[in-house]
Parts: structure tokens; C-alpha cells; sequence
């Protein structure tokens, strides 16, 4: 393995930080999502497969969970009281299963789509084992144990509040490298985050879009920057409505900006579906007449908005003309540009191969589609996609019918921000994704609403409750709610 020294001094300075502020591992796994394209190495023996530098702190995640004495006493706790923990283990066995089997079983009976690292792109090729085989089933692996280390570490002191930090930090450093990228482009200094991008695939980075270019931050391309965006605008929006911050409302309006400045066909589509659910929220308070401050603060900003963009169109009857000509290229003609008939094709091809092997599928890292359900269905099978959707509704479900009753509002916030952050990004992948692994963004999340359910409130008071988390007592079979208090952004 070639290690990158870009990529160790990144990892590094995210060490430091949450040693000196002493925050836990956890942190930094989550704050290096925002290197979307900064690899820690390049792997030869796998056809130059090139992790990124989450896979560094996944494994430091998962060797801090284990570092504890009567660890097995809180694996078994997991198990007992968390039934999605057995269909992840299981899931995980089924897909290592799957990536060496069914390539192997199916060789040369359906076609997959190949990314090529020697310039070719995305191929059609009759299906055969790849090297993606293994290096997707690892990263599937390390996201599996990353999820019940995740819930290991929920039962201890100050987990919640560092998980809550490492996404505050995630797209504090996001929107920060956004506003790089598109500076550096706009005064013509070129791609000024090109050093950071040290993965071994293709990076799209200096592209325009009917005038305007297009940002692609710490990532390879716009469309993951502006998945990312969508992701970060879900978290930071819920937080606010659920506890008023006015850091969560700041770092949010910086996201929307940027997100429209992405000219990503992902971020725009998949905007207009995650504001259905906001949209209906706001009719609904106002049908009961329980209109919020938050709610009222959206419907206000709405008529400044359109009046102001009616007399720019007035006044400069071509001001919006390039504005409109990227709608127009990025969402309405996205579907018949050559780009999107590609993707179109790829899709069509997984769902053929998904019949051609019997609804088996044809593994992990197999081929590649443009759409995280129907990549799932081809590559996972009916088996993997039964049990990959019960963890789906899982998360769906969220804090509702908790078996503990009424919830800390801390608690219910950052498990909400988090389940939002989780289900956006699930509609950007299923807008664009080519893999069927939902990665990190999903199971940290779905780790933490799942422990949240099991958090009581201890007392009525909920004007500054503390997070909580739950622990195995070792002298009796229940479990004890140790406090845990952490700063909120905005309201310290």
C-alpha cells in the first residue's frame, strides 16, 4: 500500500483536534466525511483501489469501542436490547457471501458496468469477480462494525454530545471548502483543493454549467458535494426547529446557498423532495393554528424573495436568463442529455441483471447503477434488500412509539437532526448513487435513534435536560441512565 502523505496529514490534524478538546473518536470519523476525495493510501494488490480517510478512524472507532473493560457484558446488552444489531450481522455475512459467490456463480450469464482507473470510465463488460468485489465488501464490513461500536459507545458518557459536535464539524468544514472551491474558481486561481484530492478515480472538478461553475468542495464532482449539501441542510434545519440554535440556523443558510450554487441535478431534485414533508408540516400548524416561530420566520422570507426576483426580471428582462438555462440543462433536460440517457441505461441494465440471476443478485462491487434501491436490488438480491429495508424502516419509524415514554428534547433533537441527515442523503444516493452500501451516513445514525429510544426522561424538567445514555448495570438486569451534559451550538 502506497500511503499518501496528504491524506496521514489530514488524519492527523483531526487527531489533534479532538485530542486537545478532548472529544472522542467518534468525532473525527464523522468530521471526515467532509474529505470526499482525500485517500489515505492507494491499494495496488486491489487494482488501485484508493480508501478514504474515514476508513482510518472507522478502525479506531471500533478498536475504542472494544478497548473497554466487560466489553462483552455491553456486546451482550447490545444484542438483548437492539434487534437490528443481529439483521446488521447478518447482512454483513450475506454480503461477503454474495461478493465472492455470485459473480463467480453467474460469470458471463448477465453484463455489469465496470469503472475502469486507467481512463476508460464506466464499461459494459460480461459480469466476472473485480477487484470492487472486495474492497466494497470491506468498506460494507467496516461500516457494520462502525454501527455496533456506535452502539457500544451510545451506553457511555458524552457519546451523544460527541456525535452531535462531529456533525456540527462535518459541515462547518464542508461549507468552508465549498466557499474555497468556488472562490478559487471564480478569481481564477483554478482548482485550489486539487492537493487534497488524492483518491485514484476521476475528478470533475473544473466543469461549468450554462455559465456558472460548478462546486465540488473536498469532493471528486458536484453532484456528491451537492448530496452532501442536501445531507447537511436536513440536519442543521431539523436541529434548529427542534432547538432554536442559531449556529444550526447560520451553518443551514450557508448550506442552501451553497446547495443552489452546486448546479447538481441531484441536490435540486432531491431538494424539492425532502421540502415535501416541510411543506406539509407548515400547512398542517397552520390548519391547527399552532404556527411556529420557525415555521412563520420560512413563510415571511417567501414574498421578499419572489418580489425581489420579479423586479430584477423587470427591471433586466435577461437578469435571470442564465439561471433559468441552468434549471433547464441541470433538471428539466436532464433526463435526455446524453449524461442522464447513460445513467438510464445503467439502471435498466441492474434490473435485468437482477432477473438474470434469479433475484440472487450479482454481489457487492459488481457493477455499477445510477440509483441506491435499484443498485441494492441488483447487487444485494431479494434477501439482502428485505433486510436492508427492515433497517430502512427503522429509521423511518425514528423516535416514534418509544417503549420509555416521553424523551429528552436533546436527546429527541439530535436523534431527529441525525435521522434527517441520514434520510437525505438516502434521496440524493437514490437520485445518483452507483453502490448499494448506504455507508456510515446511515448506520451511525440508525445506531443512534435506536439507542435514543431506550433514553427516559428522568423528571419534567426540559428547560436545559441533559443527554443522557443508557448502561448495563453489572449487579442487576437494569439499566441505569447516567447523565451526560453537552454544550448545544447556539445556546450556550
Amino acid at each position: 500500500m502506497q500511503v499518501s502523505l496528504v491524506g496521514a496529514l489530514i488524519c492527523t490534524g483531526l487527531l489533534a483536534l479532538v485530542v486537545y478538546m478532548r472529544w472522542s473518536m467518534i468525532t473525527a470519523l464523522i468530521a471526515s466525511l467532509a474529505f470526499g476525495a482525500t485517500a489515505i493510501g492507494t491499494i495496488t494488490s486491489l487494482g488501485g483501489s484508493s480508501p478514504l480517510i474515514f476508513t482510518v478512524f472507522n478502525m479506531l472507532v471500533i478498536v475504542a469501542a472494544l478497548a473497554r473493560r466487560g466489553i462483552w457484558r455491553e456486546i451482550g446488552a447490545v444484542f438483548v436490547r437492539i434487534g437490528a444489531a443481529w439483521i446488521v450481522c447478518a447482512l454483513m455475512i450475506y454480503v461477503c457471501i454474495g461478493a465472492l459467490l455470485f459473480p463467480r456463480l453467474f460469470a458471463g450469464q448477465t453484463s455489469a458496468f465496470v469503472a475502469s482507473r486507467t481512463g476508460k470510465g464506466v464499461y459494459e463488460a460480461a459480469l466476472a469477480p473485480v477487484s470492487a468485489n472486495i474492497s466494497q465488501a470491506g468498506y460494507f464490513i467496516l461500516g457494520g462494525l462502525t454501527f455496533l461500536a456506535a452502539c457500544l459507545l451510545l451506553q457511555r458518557s458524552g457519546t451523544l454530545a460527541d456525535i452531535r459536535r462531529g456533525f456540527f464539524l462535518w459541515f462547518s468544514l464542508h461549507v468552508f471548502m465549498g466557499i474555497l472551491d468556488l472562490l478559487g474558481k471564480v478569481i481564477g486561481a483554478g482548482d485550489i483543493l486539487a492537493p487534497i484530492r488524492t483518491a485514484n478515480y476521476a475528478m470533475l472538478t473544473q466543469v461549468t454549467e450554462a455559465g456558472f461553475w460548478r462546486i465540488a468542495g473536498a469532493f471528486s464532482e458536484a453532484s456528491s458535494f451537492g448530496g452532501a449539501s442536501l445531507a447537511g441542510l436536513a440536519f442543521t434545519y431539523t436541529y434548529w426547529r427542534k432547538t432554536g440554535s442559531k449556529f444550526a440556523l447560520g451553518l443551514g443558510a450557508a448550506l442552501f446557498v451553497l446547495l443552489l450554487l452546486s448546479t447538481s441535478s441531484t441536490a435540486y431534485v432531491g431538494l424539492a423532495i425532502v421540502s415535501v414533508p416541510v411543506v406539509f408540516s407548515i400547512v398542517k400548524s397552520l390548519a391547527s393554528g399552532r404556527l411556529r416561530w420557525g415555521e412563520a420566520l420560512l413563510i415571511a422570507l417567501l414574498p421578499p424573495l419572489l418580489l425581489s426576483a420579479m423586479a430584477a426580471s423587470l427591471f433586466y428582462p435577461h437578469f435571470l436568463d442564465p439561471v433559468l438555462q441552468l434549471v433547464d440543462n441541470t433538471v428539466i433536460n436532464k433526463v435526455t442529455s446524453a449524461s442522464g440517457q447513460e445513467r438510464s441505461y445503467w439502471n435498466y441494465k441492474s434490473l435485468q441483471s437482477f432477473f438474470d440471476t434469479g433475484g440472487l443478485g450479482v454481489g457487492l462491487g459488481s457493477s455499477r447503477a445510477s440509483s441506491w434501491p435499484i443498485a441494492v436490488l441488483s447487487q444485494l438480491g431479494l434477501f439482502g434488500t428485505a433486510m436492508m429495508a427492515v433497517l430502512l424502516a427503522m429509521l423511518v419509524r425514528g423516535m416514534r412509539g418509544s417503549r420509555v415514554g416521553r424523551i429528552d428534547p436533546e436527546i429527541d433533537a439530535i436523534a431527529s437532526s441525525v435521522r434527517a441527515c441520514a434520510l437525505s442523503a438516502l434521496v440524493a444516493g437514490s437520485l445518483a448513487s452507483g453502490g448499494a452500501d448506504p455507508g456510515i451516513v446511515f448506520l451511525i445514525p440508525l445506531a443512534v435513534v435506536l439507542v435514543s429510544r431506550l433514553l427516559p426522561v428522568e423528571d419534567d424538567s426540559v428547560a436545559e435536560a441533559p443527554v443522557r445514555t443508557l448502561r448495563h448495570s453489572p449487579d442487576s438486569s437494569e439499566h441505569v441512565i447516567q447523565s451526560q451534559v453537552g454544550t448545544v451550538p447556539g445556546r450556550a
